[in-house]
């Protein structure tokens, strides 16, 4: 009874609009896919069969015996001739129903969720490279389909270290275990400090990928942009030195003063993050050919070669990196909604070079 009832109506919890029973379109094509193959077939031969009979008849007529006592007759060269056209046309209908079947069965299971499907490439050179450009289609969205779940397992992670840290604190001063003092408050707001640094890093990448992140340019002086924000960091540098190259010529460019502070902070953080003491972290800035060239170097331990191309993927990060993996990418996408670019080289033991280039106004 149950299973009578649902074939008939849908269950209340059925999304309106939606069909019911649910067809899996795919099953469908493969069902009807030989069907429609000879229907096709069928009627492209009997219009041919038919075009080549009137055109032998025509001919006979025009060029053949007439009278009342000589009816017109179909020379056997034109039906052979017709006979031949149909199969020519029927063995090349079959090379080309068969790979474009083949296509919209594969797009239905890729419309289905099933990004791994892929075609095998055969038939005409121009459905050859449709299956090409298929599975190029489908193997791009199974790589962002993974990169997605991936993110939203490392935003889980990421959040979940703060709040496990914010909510062990509190429960152990509601339990006696830590004092209710200045000490234990400061530790708690730190932990929501850096809580809501990641949910703002998040909404900056979410907002910078999707190209609809708002600049604000104006004029600006890059040389003053980079002491305003070594300056922020001096009491960070304490044991590492840090000096500033920056020519006294540099135009004026448009930028987001604000944002670009932004990168070049992340930039100036990170160096000093992974220099010794006693190291030196050197920020210039030059213009040889128009556009800004600023670069960032550290004396810290460098970067592994093999590491050397991630440092830019979102929450990638290294084995001493105590961040969120996200002020690179941030970086990366900020200097790139500026029209600029953004590159690292690094040697292991020897340190590690950021390069911006800064388009000129």
């Amino acid at each position: 009874m149950w299973h009578r009832y649902h074939r008939r109506r849908p269950p209340p919890w059925w999304p309106a609009g939606e069909s019911w029973p649910p067809v899996d379109r795919a099953h469908v094509w493969r069902h009807g896919r030989g069907r429609f193959v000879r229907r096709v077939l069928f009627l492209v031969a009997g219009l041919l069969f038919l075009s080549a009979i009137g055109t032998a008849t025509l001919i006979s007529t025009l060029f053949g015996a007439s009278g009342p006592d000589r009816a017109p007759h179909i020379p056997p060269i034109a039906i052979a001739t017709g006979l031949f056209l149909v199969a020519l046309v029927a063995v090349t209908m079959r090379r080309v129903a068969l790979p474009l079947g083949d296509i919209v069965e594969a797009a239905n299971r890729v419309a289905d969720g099933d990004y791994s499907t892929r075609i095998t490439e055969y038939g005409p050179p121009s459905l050859r490279t449709v299956g090409s450009a298929f599975n190029t289609m489908a193997a791009r969205l199974e790589s962002q389909e993974r990169q997605r779940r991936h993110l939203m397992a490392d935003i889980a992670h990421e959040l979940r270290t703060p709040l496990s840290v914010i909510q062990g604190r509190l429960e152990g001063v509601l339990d006696g275990l830590y004092p209710r003092d200045d000490t234990t408050l400061s530790q708690v707001i730190e932990e929501t400090r850096l809580l809501a640094r990641l949910v703002e890093d998040l909404r900056t990448l979410a907002v910078a990928e999707s190209g609809t992140l708002t600049l604000q340019k104006e004029p600006t002086d890059v040389a003053i942009l980079i002491q305003d924000v070594v300056s922020s960091f001096s009491a960070d540098a304490r044991n590492v030195s840090v000096r500033v190259d920056a020519a006294a010529d540099l135009p004026l460019i448009a930028l987001d003063p604000l944002r670009i502070r932004e990168v070049l902070a992340n930039l100036l953080s990170n160096a000093l993050r992974h220099t010794p003491a006693g190291g030196v972290v050197s920020i210039s800035a030059q213009a040889p050919d128009g556009p800004i060239v600023v670069t960032v170097a550290d004396t810290g331990a460098g970067i592994a070669p093999e590491d050397l191309p991630k440092i830019f993927d979102r929450f990638y990060k290294g084995t001493t990196s105590r961040g969120s993996g996200l002020g690179l990418t941030i970086a990366r996408n900020l200097v790139v909604a500026h029209g600029g670019e953004i590159a690292a080289s690094s040697r292991q033991g020897e340190g590690t070079v950021i390069t911006l280039i800064l388009p000129a106004m």
